[in-house]
């Protein structure tokens, strides 16, 4: 009897010392740098037009930018509390490693080798997209099968790449690539004819043919060849940081899927909706003390921010003008698969 008393009473002991440390967030590394610095570093495209692109004032704008200042917003309070870092394909990941900056949101495609072997881990995607090609309507071109011996501008340290490759290698279709370290270089290339077609994520393709001379001549051929899933990376053993990316970014997804956007944020705040509430903090709730946040998180962010919905809309949306469709970034139960896990 007193050894059933005595195993039930260390059951006790765990199940109360296991609630006790639910109830806490562990401060992480990163975190706690962001907070003492007070200014979040993020890493992103030098210049990628409707994902991270500075205008001549220097203004940063695009899709993984707001991704940085929604982080920002919700760790710091204020969208602006950020130093943008550009770098390319090659330099990205290292700076991540290296501890140079905070968060890497730029195209990234989550894929094994850069999950295993990099010391980093995906967040959630933010985009999700496939490589295509972008050719000259002259070039009478239905499919990339019918790019035989074309030469194709691709950028170095990408999964464009070897997505290329593979791609033709199994086709048994030959081509030349054209190989460039820096995008604004592989773009020039292409203008002025010395590749017949530009390869790379189609949300890349619809940026570039934007900036073309005479976009209206270029066409994204119909197929796409791979999955990429893009979205923000962090480094691998910060659970805490990692977490804190992640549900902003649900937040931002829950947020459209309930109706909660930057312009009526306040009132929602008083809704019925229970998942309403976890969301905003209304009420008693509080999510934030779990992820080191406070209460008033996720409302503050979806303020300065907007949800996810209205972030697509006006970098590479219907209101921006790369126009592309919500197509499989749409919301699960609108015909897509973006998917903000429950903040419950």
């Amino acid at each position: 009897m007193n050894k059933i008393k005595s195993l039930a009473f260390a059951g006790l002991s765990v199940g109360v010392g296991v609630l006790a440390f639910a109830g806490t967030a562990q401060a992480g590394k990163t975190l706690d740098g962001v907070k003492q610095r007070n200014q979040l570093i993020c890493g992103v495209n030098p210049g990628l037009a409707g994902f991270g692109a500075a205008d001549s004032q220097g203004k940063w704008t695009g899709l993984d930018v707001d991704v940085c200042r929604a982080v920002a917003t919700a760790v710091l309070s204020d969208p602006e509390k950020v130093k943008y870092v550009p770098l390319n394909a090659q330099q990205r990941f290292t700076a991540l490693q290296s501890g140079e900056i905070d968060i890497l949101s730029r195209n990234t495609t989550f894929t094994l080798t850069r999950d295993a072997s990099l010391g980093l881990t995906a967040t959630s995607p933010i985009y999700y997209d496939g490589q295509g090609f972008l050719a000259p309507k002259k070039l009478k071109a239905k499919s990339a099968k019918q790019l035989k011996n074309a030469a194709v501008c691709v950028q170095s340290g990408t999964t464009t790449e070897k997505n290329l490759n593979d791609y033709f290698k199994a086709a048994k279709v030959p081509v030349k690539p054209v190989v460039f370290e820096a995008l604004d270089a592989a773009k020039k290339a292409f203008f002025s004819g010395r590749c017949q077609v530009f390869t790379a994520d189609a949300s890349a393709l619809a940026s570039i043919r934007n900036e073309a001379p005479k976009p209206d001549e270029l066409e994204i051929l119909p197929e796409l060849i791979s999955k990429e899933p893009l979205g923000p990376m962090v480094r691998r053993g910060d659970d805490e940081w990692t977490a804190v990316v992640k549900w902003v970014i649900y937040a931002l997804l829950e947020a459209e899927e309930y109706g909660v956007d930057s312009a009526n944020v306040d009132q929602m705040k008083t809704a019925d909706n229970p998942n309403v509430q976890r969301i905003l903090g209304g009420g008693n709730e509080d999510s934030g003390k779990l992820l080191g946040l406070d209460k008033d998180w996720a409302a503050r962010t979806i303020k300065a921010v907007g949800n996810y919905g209205e972030i697509f809309d006006r970098n590479v949306g219907a209101k921006s003008q790369l126009k592309l469709p919500r197509g499989l970034n749409n919301l699960w139960n609108k015909g897509g698969i973006q998917y903000g896990m429950p903040i419950r």
